[in-house]
């Protein structure tokens, strides 16, 4: 079982908090916290084994903590989520072969496309392909028809998995902080569209790629995790992006999992990390 703590740092919090999971029986397995000094903000990721008495422990906690806490029990469920995508394929395939064999640490509910170029990798793992085109529509019908089809699966989070489309602030809002992006580059540098394009004029020698929440500034989202990558002048375009994809592929599932596992805390504009 997993309990996340975020809440004002005072004197004391780490012998309140073992105390009362002691009182109740709880084993610690690890515990991880961290203690944001120019805010004054305390964070803690705590495993325990399952074998205490459950009932109750969340407002036991919360008893012994500042006013303002945030508590959660979570017994590690598998998380629900909607993967959201556009043409490119590289990210959904590595979800839709983590999901079957079991590896994701979630349960993809459905996949939905602005284009039916990606419904037939999807169908053939079995899971459901919803087709809702941009085209024709304004963005506030676009996005209804997206949420009216979300909101059935009540997914814990929405994965942007190379969805090329800006969404409005009244969607991003519905779903606050849960819509995960992976942008194709090393933010903040080259925000926006065709940054391995801006990478190659620019001459750079890494490139990178970028896992963060969605949030209204575009591109500007809490960073959860990123990787690069070498490059060098021999590079061509077609090589930046096929070095590219790969390294995006993998920045997303690292954030997934950290997320999934409950490792990542936001706070402002930025994130803590217990990896």
């Amino acid at each position: 079982m997993v309990i996340i703590i975020q809440c004002r740092d005072r004197v004391g919090l780490v012998a309140a908090i073992t105390s009362v999971l002691a009182k109740a029986d709880f084993n610690i397995v690890s515990m991880r916290e961290y203690v944001d000094l120019e805010e004054n903000k305390f964070f803690a990721r705590i495993v325990v084994d399952d074998i205490g008495y459950l009932q109750n422990i969340e407002m036991a906690i919360t008893k012994v903590l500042p006013p303002d806490a945030v508590v959660k029990v979570n017994p590690l469920p598998e998380k629900k989520i909607v993967v959201l995508v556009t043409k490119e394929y590289h990210c959904l395939s590595d979800i839709l072969t983590r999901n079957h064999f079991k590896t994701l640490g979630a349960n993809v509910q459905c996949v939905i496309g602005n284009h039916p170029d990606l419904k037939n990798i999807t169908e053939l793992f079995s899971i459901p392909f919803h087709l809702v085109s941009h085209e024709n529509k304004s963005k506030e019908n676009f996005e209804a028809e997206l949420t009216n089809i979300i909101l059935p699966y009540k997914p814990d989070y929405l994965i942007l998995a190379k969805f090329m489309r800006i969404l409005s602030p009244e969607f991003i809002t519905s779903f606050k902080l849960k819509i995960i992006n992976i942008h194709h580059s090393f933010l903040p540098a080259f925000i926006g569209a065709y940054p391995y394009r801006q990478a190659l004029k620019r001459g750079v020698k890494i490139i990178g790629a970028t896992a963060h929440f969605v949030t209204n500034d575009l591109d500007e989202g809490p960073i959860i995790t990123q990787k690069v990558i070498p490059v060098n002048h021999s590079f061509t375009l077609i090589d930046l992006i096929k070095a590219g994809r790969e390294n995006e592929t993998a920045t997303l599932a690292k954030a997934m999992q950290l997320v999934f596992e409950d490792r990542v805390f936001v706070f402002n504009n930025k994130t803590v990390v217990f990896e």
